[in-house]
């Protein structure tokens, strides 16, 4: 690009300085860059130039003006205290009191209130194990010190002791300094007089006007230099603008325009890096899509790093249910901070990464945004045994919930398998091809089986792995169409935990950190590494940050998921009892309607996992929802002889005493005639005090008989 030039007859029009005027140009003479001296000029005439520091006294005043320092070492002492007082804290006071706030709020809520008393009690105790390694730490290095002073005082002399109390005064004077004001950094007036005069001045500086816009980000030059750098574009190759860069009112630059007719969009975006060096940001504060031809390169780019702060998940402020099938759940964000939605329809899901990449957020926005559609029938399969997804249990939100038993899991993926039978013929009958909105209930809702932790079922030796595998790749194949998806959860992105021909029936992928391109690559398909999608390269990693490839919604690109946090926050469970209310209102909650997979595998095995199981922690139980009129009077009548017991104080008791206790016009016979329905047993002899050797109930049969019937 040419750089326009004043010529000589043009030079009467420009406002030349006085000293640089000569008579004629052909008397011009000859010029040479001269680097200034900074600082002042000290006119000497063959003398030693010395220092400003020792011309002036400013130090030594500066030392008498503050009392040679001594309030100094006061306060830098006294700040140091203060420090030490804060980092003996921490957060901690503030995250009990959080605690028992919580634990204010869920009275009423027993599961609710005892979680969170186990909370407060556990941060107590971090508390006082902060402090203690706090107190350890001080009187360790207090010691040492103490030490260090007493061995010089002995053996090394005045010397020693003068080098060692200027060292703690020193110590307590950087800490004690005051912080700099503007007057403290102006030069001397003394030291300035002199150069004053012999300056020349510089020229009056263009400042720009207060309400003038800000510069653009990005200029036509500054892009056309990028391209060449990296390139795209060659030595008389030319880009053509059809909207020249232009900053918005958000900040952000925008730029369309055409690359050669030898580079394609998809080229550029392949250099991505590359790209975002040469323009000097990072890869994420770039974006460039297709804008509607092979050539046409819409480019987007800001100068912050768009996933640098968390943001919280829009389903906090959210009422009312949501169309998952429609208009999709809320997951992520992209670069241009645009929110991402994820439509569940005919689209399975893999979402894998390493130990602390935030894969089990990403999920969980997934997951909790298909509660809030009650058309949607959750399976969830735990990998570990931890409480990470008790919440949708509890809650009754999941249909299906078990901790890790393969054999349970094939059992389920049988079951699905031949429901996705019944819902073909269901949708021939119907006059459809496939699943659409309209017949979704009619079918029985949407499937969407959530494995955490896949590989603890696929990975090689592990029990029934080639059957479990076999399952899955089946259903990703062919069931999809019927409304059957499957959301795959791994921290092993490799192809002998999710082969080849499952991973490729997964249409949505997320593939947070990994450690390397091949588990990028069996994560998001094979070449992606290649084409500039490699989650082994995130810099810096961030927690929930991702490759997302959803051709579906359109997206491929970094995207990070919105911030969904149980522990701390507990805003999973209150988003699930959001949830719970809606369905339980379109009577969709576990238990209010005939789940024929839960059946199935009730039938199989013997258990129920409906809700989490009897206890709604994911261990399955005898089915307990589903009780006769008669089986309701005979667990009454258990619960009522074991309270009675409570009352006598003892563990043995007669018919007569403990109907008596129950009332309610409960007469002993009526109450033997249900115990023994109940699987009681009849009365045995038993010792009372008072009464001698008589007929009655000991409290563990009657206990066993109540474990029975809760699933225990």
């Amino acid at each position: 690009m040419a750089i326009h030039t004043p010529s000589a007859d043009t030079q009467n029009d420009i406002d030349v300085p006085e000293f640089m005027r000569t008579e004629k140009a052909g008397d011009r003479p000859n010029l040479s860059l001269v680097k200034p001296i900074e600082g002042p000029v000290v006119e000497h005439q063959g003398e030693t130039l010395q220092p400003p520091w020792i011309q002036s006294n400013r130090a030594l005043r500066h030392a008498v003006d503050n009392r040679l320092y001594i309030g100094w070492t006061f306060r830098g002492y006294r700040e140091l205290a203060r420090r030490w007082k804060e980092a003996r804290h921490d957060d901690h006071p503030q995250m009990i009191e959080t605690a028992r706030l919580a634990l204010r709020s869920a009275k009423g809520n027993l599961d609710r209130e005892t979680e969170m008393r186990e909370l407060v009690t556990e941060r107590r105790a971090a508390y006082k194990r902060h402090k203690r390694i706090m107190m350890a730490k001080t009187s360790g290095w207090t010691a040492a010190a103490g030490a260090g002073v007493a061995v010089g005082a002995i053996t090394g002399g005045p010397v020693v002791d003068l080098l060692m109390g200027l060292g703690a005064m020193t110590l307590g004077v950087w800490h004690g300094r005051p912080e700099p004001t503007a007057a403290d950094e102006a030069p001397d007036q003394s030291e300035i007089e002199g150069a004053a005069e012999a300056a020349v001045p510089p020229p009056a500086a263009v400042e720009r006007a207060f309400d003038a816009p800000p510069p653009p980000a990005l200029t036509v030059e500054e892009l056309d230099t990028a391209l060449r750098e990296i390139g795209i574009v060659k030595q008389r190759e030319q880009i053509v603008f059809h909207a020249a860069p232009e900053r918005g009112k958000d900040g952000n630059t925008t730029a369309v325009f055409d690359l050669p007719a030898r580079v394609t969009v998809n080229m550029l975006q392949k250099q991505l890096e590359s790209f975002a060096g040469a323009l000097g940001r990072d890869s994420s504060m770039v974006d460039i899509v297709k804008a509607g031809t092979e050539r046409r390169v819409s480019l987007w780019m800001t100068d912050a790093d768009p996933f640098a702060a968390a943001r919280p998940s829009p389903l906090l402020t959210r009422r009312g249910s949501v169309d998952a099938w429609t208009n999709g759940v809320p997951v992520a964000w992209n670069k241009r901070g645009a929110i991402i939605e994820l439509v569940i329809n005919n689209s399975s899901f893999v979402i894998a990464g390493m130990t602390r990449s935030g894969k089990g957020v990403g999920a969980s926005n997934l997951v909790v945004g298909a509660a809030f559609d009650p058309r949607i029938n959750l399976r969830i399969v735990a990998g570990k045994n931890n409480g990470e997804w008790d919440a949708y249990a509890k809650t009754g939100v999941a249909s299906t919930y078990f901790k890790p038993s393969p054999e349970r899991l094939l059992a389920l993926l049988e079951g699905l398998l031949a429901d996705k039978d019944r819902r073909e013929a269901e949708l021939g009958r119907l006059g459809k091809s496939k699943l659409v909105a309209s017949a979704i209930e009619q079918i029985g809702g949407l499937e969407l089986l959530v494995i955490d932790e896949l590989a603890t079922y696929t990975r090689p030796g592990k029990p029934l792995r080639d059957e479990i595998l076999e399952a899955l790749i089946g259903l990703s194949a062919v069931a999809a169409g019927a409304g059957i998806l499957l959301v795959l959860i791994t921290q092993y992105p490799e192809v002998d935990v999710i082969p080849q021909a499952l991973a490729m029936n997964c249409g949505t992928k997320w593939a947070m950190r990994v450690d390397n391109a091949d588990q990028s690559n069996a994560i998001l398909g094979k070449g992606s590494s290649g084409a500039g999608r490699d989650a082994s390269k995130f810099d810096p990693p961030r927690p929930g940050l991702g490759w997302l490839v959803n051709p579906f919604a359109g997206v491929t690109d970094k995207a990070r998921s919105f911030d969904l946090d149980e522990d701390e926050r507990g805003e999973i469970t209150m988003l699930l009892e959001r949830a719970a209310k809606i369905r339980e209102q379109a009577g969709r909650l576990a238990g209010q309607w005939d789940d024929a997979i839960e059946r199935h595998l009730f039938n199989t095995t013997g258990l129920s996992s409906a809700a989490g199981g009897p206890k709604r922690d994911g261990v399955p139980g005898r089915e307990v929802m589903r009780l006769s009129a008669e089986q309701v009077q005979q667990v009454e009548a258990l619960r009522g002889a074991l309270a009675a017991m409570n009352d006598l104080g003892r563990d043995v008791a007669q018919l007569d005493e403990m109907a008596e206790i129950i009332g309610g016009g409960m007469a002993a016979d009526r109450l033997g005639e249900l115990l023994r329905a109940a699987g009681a047993g009849g009365t045995v002899k038993v010792t009372i005090p008072g009464r001698g050797r008589v007929n009655g109930y000991q409290r563990a049969e009657i206990a066993d008989a109540m474990n029975f019937f809760s699933g225990a």
